[in-house]
């Protein structure tokens, strides 16, 4: 009977684990289908607030993960037993020479040579296969289109805020570190009126001021179709690319020097001021860690809330109730009720770990937090205890804005980004950057104006610009 030599066994060996190890990849493949539709049945009967087709897609895609990271522990696994493999047999050639012909050394160095290019190649399909996974989330979230639409160049220093008219005409306003804050034109991006009563960077005469213009609105002039861009493209640029304060066009526009009314209370740099539903009443926030209701008619202080321990960084007021929140640097918000005039009640709320930069009023019960934590919180105020949505970023927030028709926050940041997400916390775009538009420097504020037809959201920063954008997000993004 022939006898089988050791390297014939050794070869028989391994085959006969390959053919085993196969075969248990191959019963793997054949459950994955099976486990996957257990998965999508267990998720199916959870309560979920994601719109059916997000919902569907996001399953789609952890399924398509877990098929990838198992292909790819597979192929660790084989890898592994190669290089086994391959260390035996060395090891065998290595006593087989006599003396010294093939030492220690020489043997590592081959070893690890025929080591590192199996390496490599686990590298090279790792970053395959991810890179795959990642760009398939990519596409999921580029469905939105952000096109810009106007350039509000006329300021001298950077715009720490911009707000829309609610009431004809509509028209933009922004406030500048430059001492003046200006109308314009939304369509034709001319400068109306230039009101230059403070002498202190944004109010930092701690003064709130009440000014009245008759604003006489330009004809608007056919404008340049700009290229509709995709909300996730970016290209970097640089600061030498930012506009000109010098050239702008806020020269020649009429100068409003004094105003009709001054609220004088404050202690300290006036940071927001904000209407009561009515118009007869304004609330104030300062530096001073107080908020301040005035009665318009009057001038007179009206309430003075306190209780914040750090200084105030926004304040607002419910479009259709007596309320105001106020948000601090004491990482905290707070909810004032003035819908009994017998009863004033406070409501602390607290979820943030860094500076509350902004708090806003949204559709129904809803509050909608942003800070220097890189979060943004959804929050109904019937339940303070914990939010009900929180979206994570990787750029500390400034002032955010709620879309309440569509039910979408704008985030803009200090790393110039301007990202749209739904209140559920689901990603809808990124507003563009390039070398010929978006910001060039820390984006301070977002307003919409819903029912423009040209521009229905605007944003300012420190590049001394307010930018007008068209964003049309698709239904799709927006089911409930």
């Amino acid at each position: 009977m022939p006898i089988e030599s050791g390297s014939c066994a050794s070869a028989r060996q391994a085959k006969q684990k390959r053919k085993s190890h196969s075969l248990s990849i191959r019963r793997t493949n054949s459950s994955e289908q099976e486990r996957a539709g257990l998965q999508r049945d267990m998720l199916e009967g959870q309560d979920s607030k994601l719109p059916s087709a997000v919902r569907n897609t996001l399953l789609e895609l952890f399924g398509q993960i877990e098929r990838e990271f198992e292909n790819l522990y597979i192929e660790n696994l084989e890898l592994r037993r190669e290089i086994d493999t391959l260390n035996e047999r060395l090891a065998g050639e290595g006593q087989t020479v006599d003396g010294a012909e093939l030492s220690k050394g020489q043997l590592k160095t081959k070893a690890s040579h025929s080591t590192s290019q199996l390496s490599q190649k686990l590298k090279t399909t790792y970053k395959a296969s991810t890179s795959k996974i990642v760009s398939s989330f990519k596409t999921t979230t580029s469905r939105a289109i952000c096109q810009l639409v106007k350039e509000y160049v006329g300021h001298r220093d950077g715009i720490w805020d911009v707000s829309v008219a609610k009431t004809q005409p509509v028209v933009l306003g922004t406030a500048s570190a430059d001492h003046t804050a200006l109308l314009w034109s939304i369509e034709t991006g001319k400068c109306l009126v230039k009101y230059v009563g403070h002498v202190g960077s944004a109010s930092g005469d701690q003064t709130a001021h009440i000014w009245r213009y008759i604003v006489q609105l330009p004809t608007p002039q056919p404008t340049a179709d700009c290229n509709q861009v995709s909300g996730e493209d970016e290209v970097e640029i640089s600061d030498k690319d930012e506009p000109d304060g010098d050239g702008d066009g806020s020269s020649d526009c009429p100068t409003v020097r004094a105003p009709l009314t001054s609220l004088k209370s404050h202690q300290g740099v006036v940071i927001a001021a904000d209407w009561l539903v009515g118009g007869k009443q304004a609330v104030t926030a300062s530096w001073d860690r107080t908020a301040n209701l005035y009665d318009v008619e009057t001038s007179e202080l009206v309430h003075s809330l306190t209780g914040h321990d750090q200084e105030l960084t926004h304040c607002c007021t419910h479009p259709t109730q007596r309320l105001v929140v106020t948000s601090s640097r004491d990482t905290t918000f707070r909810l004032w009720d003035f819908r009994d005039p017998s009863i004033h009640s406070v409501n602390v709320f607290q979820g943030h770990t860094d500076t509350v930069t902004s708090a806003v009023f949204t559709v129904g019960d809803n509050v909608v937090s942003g800070s220097d934590d890189r979060t943004v919180k959804v929050w109904d105020l019937k339940n303070m205890r914990s939010p009900i949505a929180t979206i994570r970023t990787d750029s500390a927030v400034n002032r955010i804005n709620v879309c309440v028709g569509q039910r979408i926050i704008a985030l803009p940041h200090d790393n110039r980004q301007v990202r749209l997400f739904d209140m559920s916390g689901v990603r809808l775009a990124r507003l563009p950057r390039s070398n010929r538009q978006g910001h060039r420097r820390m984006v301070c504020c977002c307003a919409w104006c819903e029912d423009h037809p040209i521009c229905n959201l605007f944003t300012c920063g420190f590049d001394r610009q307010a930018i007008g954008w068209n964003i049309n997000i698709p239904a799709l993004l927006q089911e409930k």
